[in-house]
C-alpha cells in the first residue's frame, strides 16, 4: 500500500470511529415512550395488583394471576416450571419475609400481536427480618402477560437481581 493510500485509509477509518462515537452519546436511554398508552396502564394496573398481592401474601390472588404454564426463569434460582412448586417457595420464603418496590418510572410495556405484552422494569426486594432502611439492590424483571378471556395472565417471568 502506498503512503497515499495508507493516509486516506487512516482519515477514513478515524472518521467512521469518530462519528459513531459522537452518534453514541446522542441516544437518549430514558426516552420511552408506549406503543399504547392504554395497554401500558393496564399492565401497570396489573403489575401492581399482583405486587400488592405478593406484599400481603394473597396467595389465593397470586395464583389466580399465574397461568397453569408459568415459566419463571431466576438468575440465582434457575427455572422453575410447577405453578404449585412456585406457590409453594412463595408461602414458605416471601409471604412475610420479603416486599417489593418498583422503581418508579421504569417499567416499560411492549404489544406481543394475537397474545398480550412483554413488561420490562426494575424493582427492589425489601427483607422485612432486617431492621428498616436497610439498602437493597435494585434489580430488572422481565414479565410475559397473556390475554385471555378478558384477563391478564403471567406466563412468563425473569427475574435478574
Amino acid at each position: 500500500m502506498k503512503p497515499l493510500q495508507i493516509a486516506a485509509y487512516c482519515t477514513i477509518s478515524l472518521s467512521i470511529i469518530l462519528s459513531a462515537c459522537s452518534a453514541s452519546r446522542n441516544v437518549k436511554t430514558n426516552s420511552y415512550i408506549p406503543d399504547s398508552q392504554s395497554l401500558y396502564d393496564t399492565i401497570v394496573k396489573w403489575d401492581n395488583i399482583y405486587f400488592t398481592a405478593y406484599n400481603t401474601c394473597d396467595l389465593e390472588k397470586q395464583r389466580s394471576i399465574f397461568s397453569d404454564s408459568l415459566e419463571f426463569y431466576h438468575d440465582k434460582g434457575g427455572l422453575s416450571t410447577s405453578k404449585n412448586d412456585i406457590m409453594q417457595a412463595l408461602e414458605k420464603n416471601i409471604c412475610g419475609k420479603v416486599t417489593r418496590e418498583l422503581v418508579a418510572g421504569s417499567i416499560e410495556v411492549y404489544p406481543i400481536k394475537d397474545f398480550g405484552a412483554v413488561e420490562m422494569g426494575i424493582h427492589r426486594f425489601h427483607n422485612n427480618q432486617e431492621p428498616p432502611g436497610t439498602p437493597s439492590h435494585a434489580g430488572k424483571f422481565v414479565i410475559i402477560w397473556q390475554h385471555t378471556n378478558n384477563t391478564w395472565k403471567i406466563t412468563r417471568v425473569i427475574s435478574l437481581h
